[in-house]
């Protein structure tokens, strides 16, 4: 059943709904997740998606074909798919001692949560938990692929003790898993190709080590949706983890990943006046709704808070968010272009292409679900937060 199908007899105008609002053209969306999946069936590794980009369990049923595999980075994520019926969940962020009561409640209820630890410290508690439970929690350890963030590199003899104290605990080693966030500072296909290699060799690197040891590591999971889009080999690799894909945003326009004409969200302001003495337009969506991500800054071309278009998609000529408040964004030509600003008298609705597609949906409670240039609200999704 299609969006509109599923909405039938539920249309109302955008024009209906008061400003600032979250956009999902859902055209976009499905052409985005179906090229993701399309790759990587290509070379053979299964897509474990990321449900933290869109926090919507609508979005989520549309990305995972069903109920699972997913991925999430808060346990309120996991305990919102596991409500929705979603069974084969990975908890992607290191866990914290104090969260694994409520880990071990959710298995309680059928869900395969897994976890993931880069320390014997956190090792020791979930063999603990596990042990307290009468369950054996699932552990996969971390691996550092680029210095970015954490885990430990596929050297370390740190994980062979981290391995030791899961199994021997009571425990369950499920295997290794990796994020390559450096890939997010690529400019060329070549170099994220490289990340993506660098990306692979350190995960098969790190199950290949356990396993000379005796320990098993079944799942091998890389992630990013840079390396995921230009990953030529995933050799040694089960799944990948990509949940940016799902929207795409400025920052992945700027890395190549995309283009503007694949960003599905977008948040619609209207102008409420003018600076004209400053080349300013003022609007009602300040960082309230656009978040305070700037993520281009660091980029060939800076975004601001991100590019105007037109409600049919069409970009205003360099015509970008400068600054925000709290509820009033500044747009303006972007330093350097030449372009006339646009007459938009007040009154007139914009889009905001976002340049963080992960920051801006959190700002909000729900999308309104459209295509582009359309007239009529399809559906309204529902947006959870929290932790």
């Amino acid at each position: 059943m299609t969006i509109s199908e599923q909405s039938r007899g539920n249309h109302r105008p955008v024009a209906s709904v008061d400003t600032p609002f979250l956009a999902l053209d859902p055209e976009r969306m499905e052409r985005n997740i179906a090229r993701l999946e399309a790759r990587l069936r290509a070379l053979g590794v299964a897509l474990r998606p990321h449900m933290k980009t869109h926090k919507s369990v609508e979005i989520g049923r549309r990305m995972s074909r069903g109920i699972g595999p997913v991925t999430v980075s808060t346990l309120r994520e996991a305990e919102e798919f596991a409500d929705a019926g979603f069974r084969d969940v990975v908890y992607a962020v290191g866990i914290a001692p104090s969260k694994l009561d409520r880990v071990a409640a959710l298995r309680r209820r059928g869900v395969d949560l897994a976890i993931i630890l880069d320390s014997v410290a956190q090792a020791r508690a979930v063999a603990d938990a596990s042990r307290r439970s009468g369950d054996r929690i699932p552990a996969l350890i971390e691996i550092d692929a680029d210095g970015h963030r954490a885990g430990l590199t596929p050297d370390d003899p740190e994980i062979l003790a981290v391995a030791r104290a899961l199994v021997e605990g009571g425990a369950e080693l499920r295997g290794v898993l990796v994020h390559a966030g450096e890939s997010y500072g690529c400019t060329t296909p070549d170099e994220l190709a490289a990340a993506a290699e660098n990306e692979r060799a350190a995960v098969v690197g790190a199950a290949e080590r356990l396993r000379a040891e005796g320990y098993p590591s079944p799942v091998v999971s890389v992630a990013s949706t840079p390396t995921a889009h230009f990953a030529r080999n995933l050799d040694g690799v089960t799944e990948v983890r990509a949940g940016v894909h799902v929207f795409h945003d400025l920052v992945m326009a700027g890395i190549g990943v995309c283009t503007l004409d694949d960003i599905a969200i977008s948040v619609v302001a209207t102008v409420i006046g003018h600076r004209p003495e400053k080349g300013w337009i003022i609007t009602d969506a300040g960082w309230m709704a656009m978040s305070r991500d700037r993520g281009t800054a660091s980029q060939a071309v800076d975004q601001g808070y991100g590019v105007v278009t037109a409600m049919d998609g069409t970009p205003y000529e360099d015509l970008v968010v400068v600054r925000t408040s709290q509820e009033h964004g500044t747009m303006a030509i972007r330093p350097g272009g030449d372009a006339p600003l646009p007459d938009l008298p007040v009154g007139t609705r914009v889009r905001v292409l976002p340049n963080h597609a992960c920051a801006t949906t959190a700002q909000h409670e729900r999308y309104q679900v459209f295509p582009t240039g359309s007239e009529a609200i399809v559906a309204e999704w529902e947006i959870f937060r929290g932790w």
